[in-house]
């Protein structure tokens, strides 16, 4: 059994250049989709039921997407053809979202843009999985932390890039960013196209420049591959219900750190919006449509910030996990994030709301990279894409529970002020920090 040849840098960013678009993507929809909702008619507290169409395509679509790609081989190779697939059907429903209202004849706009908003979750997913297989595929061990630290790098810049679009659009380019009630900002708009756009080239690259092994190939590298494979069940349901009673512990302990981290992260992306608007927005002149979509716009600026952070973070993590460990450097990104996120609660001025999202920036590039570099080297090699897909039930889990409950946490215990969201988000990120379990690597 021999060892995976290192990759060159130019390699490893090609085989992840597609992430960047789609980050860019996410972004554009983690930004705006409240705002869009909103615009539709969607109450404040009842924004995470929406949000629930993420996680709830995620824990269906990825462990699917992973089983099957485990044993596909074709032209394309093994996790391209969901990637090319995934991509295709991101970028039209970027094209469609923001334009909900042009379907009323159909349903109200709020549930055409409801429904919009779920199947571009489940394309994104169909993207998105398969990438961060391909990284436990083609790397080397000792190359894995630096593989998922360039994914970051390019999510983060590609998130910066979603995020600051509408504000660049209206800025220099004098694109409107206010509308009627009951219409999207044309910024908004034309902020999905151009994501949809550059998604697709970006992926495209991806595709046409990076090789795969063939199934031959990795049983080189790994003679127990082909049992795993061939031991499983062969029904996709059955096989994927027999990984799961099989799971590393390491993955079960990630579980815990996921689990907080991305209840964390989804009362953030939610609530955001409307707690800085009422926080700080509001004390100028009260409760007002233009100073939402104003807040709306800076909470894009600054989301824009942490991503970008996130992406200066990704070049530094492998240097800072060789020497104190996976573990502790995530450990120590988590602490730093969930006190950034409760010092937001304490930050009445709009400008200084750019200082937590330095911090938030570093857990986000840690969630995105140190979980997958300290998992992948306890996965089988012929069960990597279907348990990178299974891990997804600790990212969408936490998610659908906040989804379910965050709303009405806000409403009953909290009056229905969302930056209280922000300051329960902060705690969650602790706890996610204290369970990070200790590893050798």
């Amino acid at each position: 059994m021999g060892n995976k040849p290192e990759l060159s840098i130019s390699q490893v960013v090609n085989m992840s250049f597609g992430f960047l678009g789609i980050q860019m993507g996410f972004a554009l929809q983690n930004g705006n989709a409240s705002r869009i909702l909103q615009t539709f008619g969607a109450d404040v507290e009842h924004l995470s039921l929406f949000w629930l169409a993420a996680p709830i395509t995620g824990m269906i679509v990825q462990p699917i997407i992973g089983h099957y790609s485990d044993r596909t081989w074709n032209r394309l190779g093994r996790r391209r053809p969901y990637i090319l697939v995934g991509a295709l059907l991101t970028t039209l429903t970027l094209f469609l979202m923001p334009n909900a209202a042009l379907f009323t004849t159909l349903l109200a706009p709020l549930w055409i843009g409801a429904g919009l908003l779920m199947f571009m979750d489940a394309s994104i997913n169909v993207t998105m999985e398969p990438f961060r297989a391909l990284i436990g595929d083609n790397l080397p061990s000792s190359q894995r932390s630096l593989g998922f630290s360039v994914q970051t790098f390019l999510i983060g810049i590609g998130a910066v890039l979603g995020s600051l679009l509408p504000f660049i659009l209206t800025k220099y380019f004098h694109v409107a960013g206010t509308s009627e009630v009951g219409q999207v900002p044309s910024n908004v708009i034309y902020s999905f196209y151009l994501g949809g756009f550059v998604l697709l080239l970006t992926v495209l690259w991806s595709v046409l420049k990076t090789k795969e092994y063939s199934p031959g190939e990795l049983q080189k590298f790994s003679d127990t591959i082909a049992a795993e494979q061939e031991a499983a069940p062969k029904f996709g349901l059955r096989s994927i219900v027999s990984d799961i009673g099989k799971m590393p512990m390491i993955m079960r302990k990630l579980g815990w750190v996921q689990f907080f981290s991305w209840f964390a992260l989804f009362m953030m992306w939610v609530y955001t919006t409307p707690a800085i608007a009422d926080s700080v927005f509001y004390l100028r002149e009260g409760n007002r449509q233009d100073l939402y979509m104003e807040a709306a716009n800076w909470v894009g600026v600054l989301f824009g910030i942490y991503n970008g952070v996130s992406a200066i973070y990704a070049l530094f993590i492998p240097q800072i996990a060789k020497r104190f460990g996976r573990g502790k450097t995530h450990a120590l990104g988590l602490s730093i994030g969930g006190l950034s996120l409760i010092s937001l609660f304490l930050i009445k001025d709009a400008n200084l709301l750019i200082l937590p999202m330095i911090g938030i920036g570093i857990a986000w590039g840690s969630i995105l990279a140190m979980p997958y570099a300290i998992l992948s080297d306890h996965l089988p090699a012929g069960k990597m894409g279907v348990y990178m897909g299974l891990f997804n039930f600790f990212i969408t889990l936490p998610q659908i529970v906040c989804g379910f409950f965050g709303g009405m946490i806000i409403k009953y215990f909290f009056h229905s002020q969302s930056i209280y969201g922000l300051l329960l988000a902060g705690v969650f990120m602790l706890l996610a920090a204290f369970f990070v379990p200790k590893s050798k690597h």
